[in-house]
């Protein structure tokens, strides 16, 4: 008999299971779908010996001090700064847009002030900014929306930014400086040795016990524990009874060139050509000296594992029902991106986990003092 089972192993799992057994004591099972902890956050060395992540390039940064001190028990970190060029008109430019990109966009040599104008006469009053497009029309205008933004959030999404929540392109600034880091957070930086060497620390305990390959559906009722915690669809986790909540998925290609370097910065972006929607070379993000380089092209799909829910007003509606669903389950605990159908951040899915152990904390208080008052009861 296990306390707890808690369902997947990425951020949202581990750190959980972590807390749990190093704070409480308790036992846990932590299962995953997958042959590896780490969930989408997983790196490993490919056949070259070059260090890669296996679905995507994940970038930790954060504002918030607690979390890295939290993460920091289990990595020394690398200094890293993202930077992203996208390729529009033939030539590569920061995004997001800043002075150097509308400068080298159009050979001109504008300040910040006059870049600030030229926003000014190329914006369109939207009078209710409620969609992907209102955003970013409303603030630079359509020229630009249809060369930066409208065929890569059509490639990553399947929709057009016109049905897509306004979170989507408003996660993206624009700037009128010369600052060409894709995050402005004050804690940028990469696990110094990869993202699974901190999972495998995270997890490294005693009283956790890690089953990997194992999916949920085919043991739920197998295997003896008192409480659960659930990362996964929660669609999923009630069989689908509302219908399928909409999630994107990526394909990716991973290949290895025999040269130094490919690309000037870590992740190219494709909005106007191409399948894939972005390109990535993992040197520039792990530091790593090797003769040979080795790259990702990403394709985005509908069918696949879960990787996004999709931020449209009818699929928010959907997932209320489910999680009024959540709501009267309170022996299950659900966290994360996938189990909340929220568009997270890593630093945000573990201030999340780090938060709901609070409650589990107080929680398990209240059983133990309700339990006490009851036997007190009854001796009198």
């Amino acid at each position: 008999m296990f306390d707890w089972l808690i369902v997947g192993a990425g951020f949202a799992g581990s750190v959980l299971a972590e807390r749990i057994t190093s704070q409480l004591g308790q036992s846990v099972l932590l299962i995953d779908r997958r042959r590896h902890v780490g969930g989408n956050a997983y790196d490993c060395y490919d056949d070259a010996g070059i260090l890669i992540h296996r679905y995507g390039p994940h970038i930790f940064h954060t504002n918030a001090q607690s979390i890295v001190d939290y993460l920091s028990q289990f990595t020394r970190w690398r200094d890293y700064e993202h930077r992203v060029l996208t390729a529009v008109d033939g030539k590569l430019l920061p995004i997001p847009i800043n002075l150097d990109t509308i400068n080298g966009l159009y050979d001109l040599n504008l300040t910040s002030e006059e870049l600030e104008q030229f926003f000014a006469l190329r914006r369109e009053k939207v009078d209710e900014v409620k969609t992907s497009e209102d955003v970013v029309v409303s603030t630079i205008g359509r020229e630009l929306y249809e060369k930066f933004f409208r065929g890569y959030t059509r490639k990553q999404w399947g929709v057009d930014p016109s049905q897509l929540s306004k979170s989507v392109t408003a996660r993206v600034p624009t700037r009128t400086n010369r600052d060409d880091r894709y995050f402005t957070d004050g804690f940028q930086k990469m696990p110094l040795h990869g993202y699974t060497r901190m999972f495998e620390r995270m997890v490294d305990h005693s009283n956790i016990k890690i089953m990997l390959q194992t999916d949920f559906r085919e043991i739920r009722n197998q295997i003896p524990y008192r409480r659960l915690i659930y990362t996964g669809p929660i669609d999923e986790f009630f069989d689908w009874k509302l219908g399928r909540l909409p999630y994107r998925s990526l394909h990716f290609k991973h290949v290895t060139l025999d040269k130094e370097n490919f690309q000037p910065v870590a992740v190219v972006n494709y909005p106007q050509s191409e399948l894939y929607t972005r390109i990535t070379e993992y040197k520039h993000l792990t530091g790593q000296i090797h003769p040979k380089t080795s790259l990702t092209y990403e394709f985005p799909s509908d069918v696949g594992d879960p990787y996004y829910p999709v931020p449209r007003a009818e699929n928010e509606a959907l997932y209320k029902r489910y999680e009024a669903m959540a709501m009267a389950r309170p022996d299950v605990w659900f966290v994360g991106r996938l189990a909340t159908y929220r568009y997270y951040n890593m630093d945000q899915v573990v201030g999340q986990a780090l938060a709901t152990f609070g409650r589990i904390q107080k929680a398990l208080h209240a059983e133990t003092t309700a339990g006490f008052s009851a036997i007190t009861e009854a001796a009198e």
